[in-house]
């Protein structure tokens, strides 16, 4: 052990051999360049030359941080190197491999030096500027030239990032405007995946195609879509039966950990083992036009000179007609979902207060019967006489007249053959060259307004060229199933039948109770009807039953006879 003998370190105690910390740090897992072994040999050959100790085996003083940006993440940050400055008591020194493995920014290095200082630390850089092993010293406190160094090699460090990151900018700027050409690297859009060029397109780089297990399941969503699952019902689904979302997708992929970080509360992380799919999850995949193929930068498609969108992909997963047809099925629903609280009602958008016409739920405590109860007061409004019954009584009898009315009545089979429209696409153009002539004029350099102005007459192209395509109108085919709706109640579950209901057009009206020990529905209360497309097939069906319930108001005709197949006794 020696005494400190440098000036402001009287009476600090520093052991013989330091206990040194063996930072590495990786920005790409498969940068063989920079490979982990590379980078702890390098730090254990500087250990040696300076009598510091990593100490052995589970032991071992060592920071891993792979898939970590630099640029992005100071030392203080990275998960496991944030835990050693965190305890600074339990080490004498950090060594790097080199300076860009520790920061890229002076900022970055100035908090990292004053940290350093503060607890009388040593930085050691195996291989620093020039080559040769780097060691600052900040065990004496009022050096300022380790701290003067140590900037100065931090501002070349912050220059050479700024250079790269303008290199790759422009490079992927470039790759952009390329048809069919992906950049590389990076998670690709969800349903494709990076393969070679075809030779026909140059065979140069790389390009998109669909990816066979990430597409069925895309369809799958799609197809339970259209059959009326909600889009809470469908995530759900997927998650029951282990389809992997589309994050823990790729981390499979590339044989990397389930899971990470996600955002929390402002500064804050939160980390999962693994990502569900959730109905944000699943709209955001089926309203994104990559599904269509296009290139998108910033939520914003890439254009070409004509103001045609650019493809990633030579065979697109969706087509227009059927982008559209499920963008507006989902805004058809984005009210309703919104609505959607309890999702193990019956009646739920169907049953409605008689005084307020508003929705009722249900509400149910545990050890009580659950209710249908207004909820006016959630809405923000007052309902003089607020409606509240029994949720069994009225789910019996709603589920009677409704096989009353309709039970009868054959189900069909609706294929939807999508039409085309270019308004949907004509709108978001229009939108987008919108937004672009708000920037006109604030350009300072000629090359920039001769690329704002580039882009205005792409727009502007692409526009004229939307307004002289037609459109063509969805084809309905309907085919009968062979069955009745009373079939398809019998073997349907909650949420599918409370589909049926509002499908049918099923609306139950309650009115408020009157004091008394009912024991059954009071009828007086509630009215039922169905309003919709099974309108006439109702009338007609309830025409059938009166026509069958006459009694004939002639004599029979003479000669006539009735065969009874009992005798009927007197």
């Amino acid at each position: 052990m020696t005494t400190g003998s440098l000036p402001g370190t009287e009476g600090t105690v520093f052991s013989g051999r330091l206990r040194g910390v063996s930072a590495i740090r990786l920005s790409v897992l498969t940068d063989e360049t920079t490979s982990p072994e590379r980078q702890r040999e390098a730090n254990d050959r500087a250990a040696e030359m300076n009598n510091i100790d990593f100490g052995e085996g589970d032991q071992r003083r060592e920071a891993v941080d792979l898939d970590v940006s630099a640029s992005k993440t100071a030392p203080w940050e990275r998960p496991e190197l944030g835990k050693w400055i965190a305890d600074p008591a339990t080490f004498d020194v950090i060594v790097w491999w080199r300076f860009d493995r520790a920061v890229r920014s002076q900022g970055d290095m100035h908090e990292l030096a004053t940290w350093a200082s503060k607890h009388r630390k040593m930085i050691v850089f195996a291989e620093g500027v020039g080559g040769g092993m780097q060691t600052f010293d900040f065990r004496n406190p009022l050096d300022p030239v380790t701290r003067m160094m140590l900037n100065q090699f931090a501002f070349a460090a912050e220059m050479e990032a700024w250079s790269i990151k303008e290199r790759v900018t422009g490079a992927q700027a470039a790759l952009r405007r390329m048809p069919l050409r992906w950049r590389g690297g990076g998670r690709p859009p969800y349903g494709y995946m990076p393969a070679p060029m075809p030779e026909e397109h140059g065979g140069v780089g790389w390009t998109l195609v669909p990816d066979p297990d990430a597409v069925r399941v895309i369809e799958r969503i799609v197809r339970e879509l259209l059959n009326k699952r909600t889009v809470s019902a469908i995530s759900a689904g997927l998650n029951t039966d282990g389809i992997l979302s589309p994050r823990d997708y790729w981390a499979d992929k590339m044989g990397r950990e389930r899971g990470g970080k996600t955002g929390g509360a402002k500064g804050q992380h939160v980390v999962r083992d693994t990502f569900n799919w959730t109905p944000s999850v699943i709209n955001r995949l089926l309203r994104n036009e990559t599904l269509l193929g296009w290139k998108m930068h910033k939520g914003k498609p890439v254009r070409d000179a004509q103001g045609n969108p650019i493809l990633q992909a030579e065979t697109p997963i969706l087509t227009r007609e059927e982008f559209d047809q499920i963008g507006a099925l989902l805004n058809s629903r984005s009210i309703d979902n919104r609505d959607r609280q309890d999702t193990d009602a019956l009646l739920l958008r169907v049953i409605h207060c008689a005084t307020c016409d508003g929705r009722m739920y249900l509400n149910a405590q545990q050890g009580k019967r659950p209710n249908y109860k207004c909820n006016s007061h959630a809405r923000g409004n007052v309902c003089t006489l607020p409606a509240n019954i029994r949720g069994d009584w009225v789910d019996d009898y709603v589920t009677a007249e409704f096989l009353r009315l309709v039970g009868t009545i054959p189900t069909t089979h609706v294929v939807e053959i999508p039409g085309y429209d270019p308004e949907p696409e004509l709108n978001a153009t229009v939108a987008e060259f919108r937004m672009h002539q708000l920037q006109k004029g604030r350009q300072k350099s000629r090359h920039a307004a001769e690329e704002w102005q580039a882009l205005a007459d792409a727009l502007d192209t692409r526009i004229a060229e939307l307004e002289t395509r037609e459109k063509r109108e969805p084809q309905r085919i309907v085919t009968l199933t062979g069955r009745t709706y009373a079939d398809e109640w019998a073997k349907a579950d909650t949420t599918a039948r409370r589909t049926m209901l509002v499908d049918a057009g099923a609306r139950l009206k309650v009115k408020r109770g009157t004091r008394g020990g009912w024991r059954s529905l009071d009828l007086r209360r509630v009215e039922f009807s169905v309003r919709g497309e099974l309108d006439p097939a109702i009338e007609e069906a309830a025409g059938l039953r009166t026509e069958l319930n006459m009694t004939p108001e002639t004599a029979p005709t003479a000669g006539s006879r009735v065969r009874l197949a009992e005798p009927v006794a007197a």
